[in-house]
């Protein structure tokens, strides 16, 4: 694990030391952390004290020549949250990269390539009613999604849409306990799962007004061999408003359904497909680069 993420978080600085040798690479980025703290004494009202925190890297790093282009991201989140009497829990874990390969056609149009890898830092637990984690639910390639695919992409300055007809989509589950129960869609005591399908992926930028940015992206997936029907959706809403060139606030929502992820009724015990919601507002230090 040690050795993926210095990979990881080496190639932005790899691309970045490109840069300045040749200009036929565009780099961005933000490093932000976000906090909250709430005290309570003797207060009367009631409540808990507590602290919460989110760290991000969101970095791009984009190369264009002739009828080349190839477009990089990386995102990475991390949180937490401590209340009083209660054990540190994570409140948010994403590693997220992609990379986009594509020649041009006609105009906008590129022939393109995909390869987009998600997965998590560290364990997720489930937890008792007295808040003392029982059971390891998640964790690093625990799952992790590798997906490829080919076909045309549409982009300018703002928008990007790929259409890509012929995909693949890998899920993993490299831990034992997790795989004897078949999470995350993997047969019982498997640790890999092939699907074939289709993918669409669709990203807009944009300055909605002065110092607010919106950055979407949605990514669709239909499994050709099972329940085409049943599309798989990941979709990421981040809102940055800029206060000064180093406080910031942001807000994101992600949302996610995947067919194959069973979440528990706590009400029913009964497990189906459902719709995963995230919803995070902070304001703290961010630094641009």
């Amino acid at each position: 694990m040690k050795k993926l993420l210095t990979i990881l978080l080496f190639v932005p600085f790899l691309a970045f030391a490109q840069e300045k040798k040749d200009s036929l690479w565009i780099t961005s980025g933000s490093t932000t952390l976000n906090f909250s703290q709430v005290s309570l004494t003797n207060w009367a009202a009631g409540g808990k004290s507590s602290m919460s925190a989110i760290g991000m890297i969101n970095y791009a790093a984009n190369y264009k020549k002739d009828k080349l282009s190839w477009d990089n991201t990386f995102d990475f989140r991390y949180g937490f949250l401590k209340e009083k009497d209660v054990k540190v829990r994570k409140s948010d874990d994403i590693i997220d990269v992609s990379s986009k390969l594509g020649i041009e056609a006609d105009g906008n149009w590129y022939y393109s390539g995909l390869l987009n890898f998600k997965s998590q830092f560290a364990k997720g637990y489930k937890y008792d009613d007295n808040n003392i984690p029982v059971e390891v639910i998640s964790k690093f390639m625990a799952p992790a999604y590798l997906k490829a695919g080919l076909g045309m992409d549409y982009k300018n300055d703002r928008l990007s849409v790929l259409l890509a007809p012929v995909s693949g989509k890998f899920t993993f589950v490299l831990d034992d306990s997790l795989s004897a129960q078949g999470a995350f869609g993997v047969e019982e005591n498997k640790n890999f799962r092939a699907e074939l399908g289709a993918t669409a992926k669709f990203e807009y930028k944009h300055d909605i007004m002065k110092n607010v940015t919106l950055n979407t992206t949605l990514d669709l997936f239909s499994n050709y061999l099972k329940d085409p029907k049943n599309v798989d959706m990941d979709w990421k809403v981040q809102i940055n408003m800029k206060v000064n060139d180093y406080l910031s606030a942001n807000l994101i929502t992600h949302m996610i359904y995947d067919n194959d992820t069973k979440i528990k009724d706590p009400d029913t015990g009964v497990s189906s497909p459902g719709l995963q919601f995230m919803e995070s507002f902070g304001v703290g230090l961010t630094f641009k680069f």
